[in-house]
């Protein structure tokens, strides 16, 4: 029974064409990639990652991956509070506090792990947990499973999130996004911040798509707008985005950091990444922390497709970021955009419910330091050309 319970639910997801397949890689990550696959085969100009600084695939970053590897091994062995804590983890952690501007930071396996753990330890029961309505999963699921009164605020907007933290709670803690994953756009921290304090609640900053983008030497939307510890007591980042690793951490004091350490489950109880990822990702810090070159030119190929895509029809959010969303709306219509942009050799992220709300199914288009000017102008030309063959249905059927 239950067998065909799954089966008929599979079925649903794919007659609303909201049924997702994995694409299988056969090439490193970068702005050109191959797949292998029997629905996907072929070259890609790729505009689908969140590699923004192009170092997944850097030749410094791989070789501090290898070297580390042929001395200290692939595996870390344990969690980190037995024996799987190793120096280059800890190097990283001491590294990450300076560039953060934080006492110290912390470590995770995931995003998903440092989001969890910290709304996780931090709140429970008489406490409140104010969300943005936009933000990550991860931290979604970590106001919920906290036991804490959970409340999501309209996005970005302050009246909405000022009342939502008159509600009463023991601790108050507000949780965002510094940049949001499916607009592109960018939490209003300097506003949040004041409101928060009004509240005498904390905020905790997901800055995972700002980090190496952002800021003077790339420490993210806090350097950009100068924000200390003590303004955003609880930063978390991830080194699956512009750093090209794996991996996530959590930076702020001495307390809050002995705090997870102490108590935090997916922390205590997971095995440690390997240390070759740590040195991987220290290498690519020192890149970041010398990388202004490479977030000039990334701003540059970031208006080149503003330009050029704003003279066409499609919907075109408000973002300054490498993520720029094009709202096609209805998830049939998006979807062939999509296909004829691949059969054109491009890809893009095809995101659709629940990812996103209902009626707001999107082409992702994510822009890199790796990619070229040419490389932009062959997609903007081929997003006309869809756009003349293609938004006219989409909007027939909005309208239906």
């Amino acid at each position: 029974m239950i067998e065909q319970e799954l089966k008929q639910a599979l079925a649903e997801r794919a007659r609303q064409s909201l049924y997702r397949n994995r694409k299988v890689m056969a090439s490193a990550q970068g702005s050109d990639v191959s797949l292998s696959s029997q629905a996907h085969d072929g070259e890609f100009i790729n505009f689908a990652s969140n590699d923004y600084l192009g170092l997944a695939n850097h030749p410094d970053v791989t070789k501090a991956f290898v070297d580390s590897a042929n001395k200290f091994g692939v595996g870390s062995g344990a969690s980190h509070l037995v024996i799987g804590h190793h120096q280059e983890h800890h190097l990283l952690e001491q590294e990450l506090a300076e560039f953060t501007g934080r006492a110290r930071a912390l470590v995770f396996s995931n995003g998903y792990a440092a989001n969890l753990s910290c709304l996780n330890v931090l709140l429970g029961q008489g406490d409140l947990v104010a969300e943005d309505k936009l933000n990550h999963a991860s931290l979604l699921d970590g106001g919920l499973s906290s036991g804490a009164k959970f409340r999501r605020y309209i996005h970005n907007d302050i009246t909405s999130l000022d009342k939502t933290l008159s509600l009463p709670g023991n601790r108050k803690i507000v949780v965002t996004d510094g940049v949001f994953s499916m607009d592109g756009d960018c939490a209003p921290l300097a506003d949040i911040i004041t409101t928060a304090k009004n509240h005498d609640a904390w905020l905790m900053v997901d800055d995972a798509h700002g980090f190496g983008v952002l800021g003077k030497t790339g420490a993210g939307l806090c350097e950009q707008l100068q924000l200390s510890e003590q303004q955003v007591p609880i930063l978390v980042g991830t080194f699956g985005k512009a750093f090209g690793t794996y991996g996530a951490f959590v930076a702020g004091s001495e307390t809050l950091i002995e705090t997870l350490i102490q108590f935090a489950r997916p922390y205590i109880y997971s095995t440690a990444l390997p240390p070759a990822i740590a040195a991987a990702t220290r290498q690519s810090l020192k890149i970041i922390q010398h990388g202004a070159e490479l977030r000039e030119k990334l701003q540059s190929l970031i208006q080149l497709f503003r330009t050029r895509v704003s003279a066409l029809e499609f919907d075109l959010m408000e973002s300054n970021t490498a993520i720029q969303p094009l709202v096609i709306g209805d998830e049939q219509s998006m979807l062939n955009i999509a296909e004829f942009l691949k059969a054109n050799g491009i890809l893009v992220g095809a995101i659709r419910p629940p990812t996103v709300p209902k009626g707001t199914a999107r082409l992702r288009i994510t822009l890199t330091a790796a990619h070229t000017p040419e490389q932009v102008e062959k997609l903007t030309d081929l997003l006309a050309q869809a756009c003349d063959q293609f938004c006219s249905q989409a909007n027939e059927s909005l309208t239906e």
